[in-house]
């Protein structure tokens, strides 16, 4: 007990700010590298693309799936497409990414034939609300990262869209507890609804990891 404690005591003192930085330098040269990628967007007025220690870990995911199919929801300038389609071109994966804006889209689709990997990515322009019902195949792994007020509207299709055992992951799930801009706030709302409905859900099981700004990792259960 004297130890367990101790344990928690070292655990309530961390500097989170230190074990980021450490981890960061450790793995700085794994990966697409955030800084490098956005620098050589022409492109600017996107919205916020998520931390390369996200970027690393969606990768980590496809490893250990063996994933092949991945649908993206929410492709921005598609640095988190790039991660993604740099782990699964060896395994003759494909990607479909939907992203509601145009130009944006046509600035990812540059990036994707800069970083060679336009081949295996398939962009779809146009509401995720009207895209996904039109889908019939089924994906290894969702990643879910548009605008937050469609997270719980788009649950139950990425739910349906998944294969049992796939892994459906949600960015930015820890905007209710984090210090978050007040620009943004007018989100928390959207994604306590979200972060309720997935826990309440019969169909997947799930936890919420505090990397980036929280993402929630949930597999389907096999029926």
């Amino acid at each position: 007990m004297k130890i367990e404690k101790q344990f928690l005591k070292g655990v309530k003192d961390m500097d989170f700010d230190k074990v980021n930085e450490y981890i960061e330098n450790l793995y700085k040269k794994e990966g697409v590298d955030k800084k490098t990628y956005i620098d050589n967007t022409s492109f600017k007025d996107f919205i916020p693309v998520v931390d390369q220690d996200v970027s690393r870990f969606l990768s980590l995911v496809l490893c250990l799936t063996n994933a092949t199919s991945v649908l993206e929801i929410g492709t921005s300038i598609g640095y988190s497409t790039v991660s993604m389609a740099n782990t699964i071109k060896s395994n003759d994966g494909k990607i479909i990414t939907v992203e509601f804006d145009n130009i944006v889209a046509k600035q990812a689709k540059e990036n994707f034939i800069r970083s060679g990997v336009d081949d295996i990515i398939d962009i779809r322009i146009g509401d995720a609300k009207e895209i996904l019902p039109s889908l019939n195949e089924k994906f290894d792994l969702i990643f879910l990262d548009v605008d937050k007020r469609l997270y719980k509207p788009l649950l139950g299709e990425c739910i349906r869209l998944l294969k049992e055992n796939g892994v459906l992951l949600a960015e930015d799930t820890l905007f209710p507890v984090i210090d978050l801009d007040e620009k943004w706030h007018y989100l928390i709302p959207a994604i306590e609804e979200f972060n309720h409905a997935i826990v309440a859900s019969e169909e997947i099981q799930s936890t919420i990891l505090p990397i980036g700004d929280g993402v929630t990792v949930a597999v389907k259960k096999k029926k």
